[in-house]
Parts: C-alpha cells; sequence; structure tokens
C-alpha cells in the first residue's frame, strides 16, 4: 500500500523491544511528516477445512496486533492521533516476506526493526544487519530494546 509519504515499516510481535521500534518509528514519522505501517508475520497456516473457522483466526490476530499497536502508541507524548496507515498481517518465512515487501515498494524509507536488549538480537535483526544489509533498497533502524521513553525521545 503505497501512502506517497514518507514511510517507516516496522515489524512488530509480542517482544518489549518490538515495542520500543514501534515508539520510535512513530516519533520519527511524527516529526518528518511521514507515516507508519505495521507488519505482523504469522505462521504460513495449514489448510482449515471449514474456511469460518480459518477466517476467525486470521481476525482474531489481526484484533491482538492492532490492541497491541495501540497499547505502543496510546501514550506516547507528541504523537497526537498518529495511527499506522496501515498494520499488515502475513504469513510466511520472516526474513522472505519483509524482503518482498520491502523491495516492490518506493515509498519505504526506512525498515525499523528492534533488537533484543540482551542475547541474540533476533532473526531478522541478524540478517538485515549481517549478509544482507546492503541488499535492500531502503536503510534498517535498529533500535535497542533496552531504550527508555526518555532516551527514545532524545534520539528520534
Amino acid at each position: 500500500m503505497a501512502t506517497g509519504k514518507r514511510t517507516y515499516l516496522v515489524v512488530i510481535d509480542d517482544s518489549k523491544e518490538a515495542r520500543v521500534a514501534l515508539r520510535f518509528a512513530a516519533r520519527r514519522a511524527a516529526k518528518t511528516g511521514g507515516a507508519i505501517e505495521v507488519l505482523a508475520i504469522t505462521e504460513a497456516q495449514e489448510f482449515v477445512q471449514w474456511g469460518g473457522v480459518q477466517a476467525a483466526m486470521e481476525e482474531e490476530q489481526q484484533l491482538r496486533i492492532e490492541a497491541r499497536v495501540a497499547a505502543a502508541l496510546g501514550d506516547l507524548p507528541g504523537i497526537d492521533g498518529m495511527k499506522p496507515d496501515a498494520i499488515l498481517l502475513q504469513p510466511g518465512e520472516p526474513v522472505a516476506v519483509v524482503r518482498e515487501i520491502v523491495s516492490r515498494r518506493d515509498d519505504i524509507a526506512a525498515l525499523v526493526l528492534g533488537a533484543a536488549p540482551a542475547g541474540d538480537p533476533g532473526p531478522l535483526v541478524t540478517a538485515f544487519s549481517g549478509n544482507d544489509a546492503g541488499r535492500l533498497p531502503c536503510p534498517v533502524m535498529v533500535i535497542p530494546g533496552g531504550l527508555s521513553d526518555e532516551r527514545l525521545e532524545a534520539l528520534s
């Protein structure tokens, strides 16, 4: 979904670092007149015989993600009314899904990822800051998951 604005694409999951990355991207978008889009990657579902069950499962996932995004953005100063232009729910292998979306979109100003504050930074950070670092058509912003709101404000 191309918006015509500078778009910060944030990959979100249940982690604290994803919340920090979303908050950082929202602050940057608010300060630069840009937009944010949220991408949640799910495991590819095996075929469910009853389509209604599958649709209910997908709707439940979408509602959980929307609630997570609302909670992360709800109390962030300086971003009054900032909402994602889109919340994308995509099944598949995370690195491949992100690479495919970013490669077909020229409005994405940056891919924003949260890095775990300790240990393994996560598969997306590892992939896009390692061998794939120079292969994307946009910058990758890796946001440390341990940033406080005060530090996040100062940096964004």
